[in-house]
């Protein structure tokens, strides 16, 4: 990979923040975007833009014809089965919530089980938390090892005959950790569960088969992999989606309408209720060209070389705490400064031209697990360099040193 001539197909990035040269360190919360995408996102509302599926003039059907060429490409991306199995969404939360509301109903009952774990964004927590509430069903936690990462031997003993549900992510988005997804849906189909991956994390950075996973439902969202924001996808299994109900209804979605009762479209349009996100839907593709010219495994690669790179150079500063294991994680430090609120550790970074997140990170359990109220994070993507690395390591340095001496 070229880093230097990626960089130059991203225009943010060549720009001064507080009188510095941005180093742009939080991809986890959303990516940037490459000029490619931008501009097809530009030409289609220069050129096309129109609604779908609706009108027989040209540019209806240029917009519909870009829109479900967007749904073939996410499929390839994915190795989904058929373009028919991917339902477009607003991003990972609401394909989530679509499984929990519309999919979930039909199989718990007072008394089964959904396993998750402790370390779960928000979105893919709570979904969960009121569809056991609706139906009685219980919510039971895959137990953490210290490091953060996941036992095989925890997940057999905490999934049972009575489990329906499984829903994980694949990558934590506080510990970096990739967690074995193939494995836990094997445990999961043995018990007769269905397997939910929330891939927010992983599919910007590494290369996705949800045939080879094996997994029921995938959702991920575009922005955090150099799409647009307001646009992502759920995959399902043809045979879930085919007796799974829709949870918003309107236009689009229906098949024929009377007085008192109506009937709906075949998948996936029946999900797709209103006015779909067209231009988000052909910068989703775009993205999806630009991430595979380059390649899944090139970016991968690279990210997890910047994350080890990173672990050695933050671990010499005393008084930092990292979390996550060391090896096997993505391209994402958390950390921590000793008496150092990450609030203020961020502040001070943004001074000197340096994105960093701090907070909660949506995953306040998490943060109780890891027994503290907040951390700061670093997260890498294909346009980030060692020289960002030794950039952040610098600024922590003086960060350090400023609070030491305001203490002192």
């Amino acid at each position: 990979m070229n880093i230097a001539e990626i960089r130059k197909q991203f225009p943010i990035l060549h720009q001064e923040v507080n009188g510095h040269p941005l180093v742009y360190l939080d991809s986890a919360a959303t990516s940037q975007k490459p000029r490619s995408v931008i501009e097809a996102v530009k030409r289609y509302y220069d050129l096309d833009n129109s609604n779908v599926h609706r009108g027989v003039h040209t540019l209806g059907s240029r917009a519909t014809e870009a829109y479900e060429g967007a749904r073939e490409r996410v499929a390839r991306f994915l190795n989904a089965p058929s373009a028919e199995q991917i339902i477009f969404t607003r991003g990972t939360t609401t394909a989530l919530n679509l499984v929990a509301s519309g999919f979930a109903p039909s199989v718990l009952q007072e008394g089964d089980e959904i396993v998750i774990t402790p370390m779960e964004h928000h979105s893919n927590l709570i979904p969960w938390q009121q569809a056991a509430k609706r139906s009685g069903a219980v919510l039971k936690y895959i137990p953490l090892q210290p490091d953060g990462t996941i036992s095989l031997a925890d997940v057999e003993k905490t999934i049972t005959g009575r489990t329906k549900i499984v829903s994980v992510m694949y990558v934590s988005n506080v510990l970096g950790v990739i967690n074995p997804i193939r494995e836990i849906t094997e445990i999961a189909h043995r018990h007769g569960a269905v397997m939910v991956v929330d891939g927010a994390q992983s599919t910007p950075h590494m290369r996705i088969d949800v045939q080879a996973l094996d997994c029921d439902f995938y959702a991920f969202s575009a922005h955090k992999m150099c799409g647009p924001t307001g646009i992502g996808a759920l995959y399902g299994r043809r045979s879930l989606l085919e007796n799974m109900e829709p949870i918003e209804y309107g236009g689009e979605m229906i098949d024929f309408v009377d007085l008192y009762e109506s009937t709906w479209k075949d998948i996936p349009w029946r999900f797709e209720a209103g006015t779909p996100i067209i231009a988000g839907a052909v910068g989703l593709a775009a993205a999806i060209d630009f991430l595979e010219e380059i390649g899944l495994d090139n970016i991968d690669r690279h990210e997890k070389e910047l994350a080890a790179y990173a672990y050695g150079k933050l671990s010499d500063i005393d008084g930092i705490t990292i979390y996550g294991p060391r090896e096997g994680r993505v391209g994402l430090i958390t950390f921590n400064l000793d008496d150092v609120h990450p609030h203020d550790v961020a502040t001070v970074l943004d001074s000197e031209g340096i994105a960093v997140r701090a907070g909660h990170h949506c995953c306040q359990p998490l943060m109780r697990w890891l027994d503290v109220t907040a951390t700061a994070r670093a997260s890498f993507y294909l346009y980030n360099t060692e020289q960002d690395v030794d950039r952040l390591a610098a600024s922590l340095l003086r960060t350090k040193e400023f609070f030491d001496h305001a203490i002192g």
